[in-house]
């Protein structure tokens, strides 16, 4: 690609992300359709009808600040049964299902939600996760202006995911978090963050379904090492399906017995 026509692409990302947001709030809604063809900015492809402008203005009219998300029940426990909060950071290392999830739970609400800077992100295991596709904002490649096009998706969005290109220095992190704040939004970041809600990295994972050289990869137990800002999360670890062979994600922690739930009483009766 030559220079004169990256430059071209990437101007094109950011100014059909702030024409997005332009035509939301001046509450402009054209019947037609984005054209998914359209370079930069498109709508994920799903089955039917792709929805319009109009359709982003409900969540511009629904945004709250400080409020807390919807949140995937594994999510919920590797939080230690906090919710995800409107306003903050959040990044992932190792999982691009954990990001999924992070989506999930908002998403199945009816909140939308953008992805930049993420050409290979799968729509379709996205979907099985329980997001929903007709309110989904791709962004593959914003080029380097990728921190102004996920500053423009935060004014109209409700969660945004962003895969840096690089690292990012704490006064960008700062800007784009005083954004957030204003607007009740969420950042998933793909990758480090400075001053993150909470941090999410595998430690360490194994698949199961494979025989000797054999078979197909089914289902992956993942050990999740959460670090976060509130008191209620700190440093804790977590066995987590990601996914399970059944495809959904879900604690893998063993359940406790019935003894084990009872013997911390029986201890306090005795005395």
């Amino acid at each position: 690609m030559t220079g004169s026509k990256a430059a071209t692409s990437r101007v094109t990302a950011l100014d059909q992300a702030r024409l997005l947001l332009a035509q939301v709030k001046a509450r402009k809604a054209p019947e037609d359709d984005m054209d998914e063809g359209d370079e930069g900015v498109r709508l994920a492809p799903v089955a039917g009808r792709v929805p319009s402008v109009a359709r982003v203005q409900q969540a511009l009219d629904t945004a709250e600040v400080d409020r807390e998300l919807p949140t995937h029940p594994a999510v919920s426990e590797l939080l230690a049964g906090a919710s995800l909060r409107g306003g903050s950071a959040y990044s992932v290392r190792g999982s691009a299902a954990l990001v999924m999830a992070l989506m999930a739970g908002p998403s199945a609400e009816g909140a939308w939600c953008g992805v930049v800077g993420v050409p290979s992100f799968g729509a379709e295991a996205a979907r099985g996760l329980g997001v929903d596709l007709e309110r989904l904002v791709l962004v593959p490649d914003p080029g380097r202006d990728w921190l102004n096009v996920v500053a423009a998706l935060v004014d109209a969005l409700t969660v945004v995911v962003v895969r840096p290109p690089g690292e990012v220095t704490s006064g960008e992190a700062s800007r784009l978090a005083a954004r957030l704040r204003t607007r009740g939004a969420m950042l998933i970041v793909s990758g480090s963050w400075p001053g993150s809600e909470a941090k999410f990295e595998i430690e360490s994972n194994t698949w199961t379904g494979l025989g000797d050289g054999e078979g197909l990869l089914t289902a992956r137990r993942a050990t999740v090492v959460v670090t976060g800002r509130r008191t209620a999360v700190h440093t804790r670890r977590h066995q987590l399906w990601l996914p399970a062979a059944d495809g959904t994600i879900r604690s893998a922690e063993p359940a406790k017995s019935s003894w084990q739930e009872e013997w911390p009483d029986q201890i306090g009766a005795v005395g």
